[in-house]
């Protein structure tokens, strides 16, 4: 049997895919009485095995809520959002998702060690003090240990939330503005870190931010969205080869690709959709 591979050309174990499917979704909520607003509508979109998929778009178009859907927090009025081909509850009952948003949210009694072993513990597992130590090394911690999150730069806390998003080796691992919060030095040098972090696990992911540089480097895919309610509009494979450094940030066919897509997104409150988009996976069809 020929060995599965991700499209960044990863082996991946033998078991379930592990693609998460937005199949005509549509989300809204409730601003008032007899009120609603549609945050997403009729929204496609498939991030395959091993890919690593950002998204983009205007303020209020929908990327957190499609994030919050694949965490399990938000549930479709419309369509279904499934993980491997099961509903995302299932993935978090057994601990298979790896979640990071713009807040931390370490526990601050907690040691750097102590919050990596928290999720071993409310999974109910033996904690794995191994896979501990080998993340902690991973980003760049191993000095800081002991140390409690009030002692850590805001850079250092994030890294432990990434560390700790990493722990149970998880099958999907979604990310919400993880950097947003901090400034554009931090945020460049712990782009770089998740891109050598990622390439070691290659794990399925998507990512919410507002950054286009932060999406061209670090995903395969990028996704433009439309102005509420959010749809996709346009989506750009990234053509950069992987592992990825620093030079590539200054090199004319990144910037020419940020370029582009800044001016996609600046014209996105529109609903218009740039290209034909194929309904079971977001990609351009043609």
């Amino acid at each position: 049997m020929s060995e599965r591979r991700s499209q960044s050309g990863a082996p991946l174990p033998d078991g379930e895919p592990r693609q998460i499917v937005f199949a005509h979704v549509t989300k809204r909520y409730a601003i008032r009485k007899a009120q609603t607003v549609t945050a997403l509508r009729d929204f496609n979109l498939t991030v395959a095995d091993g890919e690593f998929v950002a998204l983009l778009g205007p303020s209020g178009c929908g990327k957190s809520t499609a994030l919050r859907m694949a965490v399990g927090l938000d549930v479709a009025d419309e369509g279904t959002v499934t993980i491997g081909g099961r509903p995302p509850s299932a993935l978090v009952a057994g601990a298979e998702l790896g979640v990071a948003f713009q807040d931390h949210a370490l526990l601050p009694w907690l040691t750097v060690r102590g919050n990596l072993a928290l999720p071993f513990k409310l999974a109910h597992r033996r904690v794995n003090t191994e896979r501990i130590e080998s993340l902690i090394e991973l980003v760049g911690l191993s000095k800081f240990a002991t140390a409690r999150p009030k002692h850590l730069s805001g850079g250092m806390r994030q890294r432990v939330a990434i560390a700790r998003a990493l722990v149970l080796s998880p099958s999907v691992l979604l990310l919400d503005e993880p950097f947003g919060a901090l400034d554009a030095v931090t945020r460049h040098r712990l782009n770089l870190e998740l891109a050598s972090i990622w390439s070691t696990q290659r794990i399925s992911t998507l990512l919410v931010t507002h950054a286009v540089d932060e999406a061209v480097f670090l995903a395969d895919r990028v996704v433009v969205m439309t102005g509420s309610p959010g749809q996709v509009r346009f989506v750009a494979e990234v053509p950069f080869s992987r592992p990825r450094s620093r030079e590539l940030l200054q090199s004319p066919a990144f910037q020419e690709m940020v370029a582009d897509l800044t001016a996609r997104l600046d014209t996105a409150d529109t609903t218009e959709i740039d290209q034909p988009t194929d309904d079971d996976n977001g990609r351009r069809s043609g």
